[in-house]
């Protein structure tokens, strides 16, 4: 337990880095849509990217791999989604309470972690994680919020200014182009190579900064009571161990995935909740308190539930 702490311990230790930045004022209130802009806009793009450009197609292409983690998103978003409007709950609410419930962070957290848990190796089944996460799942939270708050619009142009939203989505762009480029037959360029190494080798630890920065924007509404601390208990132990234990089922028993794959997978659903679900709290205005409160609390206690499941795990 202690080794697999001391693993993990560095990845939070940056995200404490960025916290402390910022409540100290050493980074002022501007860092941290500047630092997520950065790591958005420029060094994720550039890791992924290169990631897709030199991979083999196999590497990608791991269809029971994606069942696995899919499975884990859409089982916990789907029920969670169907709980709370039984219980009353509007469509917007529930399609967020769904996101925080089953949004791993996989783009700030499972590069970083991976790559220091298991190796390079893993970067492409990172990569796609990332896609389903931060594209696919989020786009159908989007869809089902535009539905619930714009019912006088037309469903096609709702579906119209989602798709548009996602091709213009550089975390969606970038894999994209890489994968033309793949296909493509040709090397990449040692230049290009090298230019795209340092700018997405920025990723992962500015990735952690911003995340802490972003904890510590929010400390305010993290303070502040939330009206049903029931349902962020549910949604934290949701996040935390329902998810990953449905990917382990549908990985292990199910599928029968090779012990590496399946550790992927079940790693990468184990991670905290992301921070897209706050993004689209706060920009709706709907739930943004308990959303704040529930990244908060998954990212401080997944340093305990990632070093447990990696000693499980072995």
């Amino acid at each position: 337990m202690l080794a697999n702490l001391l693993v993990v311990l560095p990845i939070f230790a940056l995200i404490l880095t960025g916290f402390i930045a910022r409540r100290s004022g050493a980074l002022g209130p501007t860092a941290t849509r500047e630092v997520n802009r950065f790591v958005v806009y420029l060094a994720l793009p550039a890791m992924l990217f290169g990631i897709m450009a030199k991979a083999d197609p196999a590497e990608i292409w791991q269809p029971d791999f994606i069942i696995a983690f899919t499975a884990g998103c859409a089982l916990v978003f789907g029920a969670t989604l169907w709980v709370r409007m039984r219980q009353g709950c509007h469509l917007a609410d529930a399609a967020i309470d769904g996101l925080n419930a089953s949004y791993p962070n996989t783009g700030f957290m499972g590069f970083p972690l991976v790559l220091a848990v298991i190796g390079s190796s893993a970067m492409g089944a990172t990569m796609i994680a990332t896609i389903l996460t931060a594209c696919v799942l989020f786009a159908v939270a989007i869809v089902l919020i535009e539905c619930a708050l714009q019912t006088g619009s037309r469903r096609r142009d709702i579906l119209r200014r989602t798709l548009l939203a996602l091709v213009k989505n550089p975390l969606l762009a970038a894999p994209a182009l890489g994968a033309l480029f793949m296909a493509s037959g040709l090397s990449l360029p040692e230049t290009f190579d090298r230019y795209l190494a340092l700018l997405g080798g920025a990723a992962s630890p500015c990735a952690l900064i911003a995340l802490g920065l972003f904890l510590a924007d929010n400390a305010v509404r993290n303070a502040e009571p939330v009206a049903d601390s029931r349902l962020q208990a549910a949604l934290i132990a949701l996040k935390l161990v329902v998810q990953p234990a449905i990917t382990w089922v549908v990985a292990v028993p199910i599928l029968a995935l090779p012990a590496g794959v399946a550790h992927i997978a079940v790693l990468l659903a184990a991670l905290p909740t992301g921070t897209g679900p706050f993004m689209l709290a706060e920009f709706y205005q709907r739930e943004a308190v308990l959303t704040s409160r529930v990244v908060l609390i998954t990212t401080v206690l997944s340093v305990a539930s990632l070093s447990l499941y990696l000693s499980i795990a072995g």
